[in-house]
């Protein structure tokens, strides 16, 4: 099982899905494809408290962080 994890001002959501489910796949890409072009940042855990930024939907990442663009100052 994969997860995407949304942050937002209210906390986080979780999304589940199962890669080996092509239609689960299509619909997590959707999501990150809609997020990224909301301005959410997408990162992968890459080692224990190490994320690495992500352009692109990777099918193999275990999970996905989506955390808002920062806004103020």
């Amino acid at each position: 099982m994969a997860t995407q994890i949304v942050m937002d001002h209210s906390g986080d959501t979780r999304h589940e899905f199962d890669p080996e489910n092509a239609e689960a796949l299509a619909r997590a890409e959707r999501r990150f494809r809609e997020l990224t072009g909301l301005g959410f940042t997408a990162a992968v855990r890459t080692a224990p408290g190490e994320v690495t930024r992500i352009r692109s939907f990777d099918p193999t990442a275990e999970e996905t962080l989506f955390y808002p663009r920062l806004v103020g100052g």
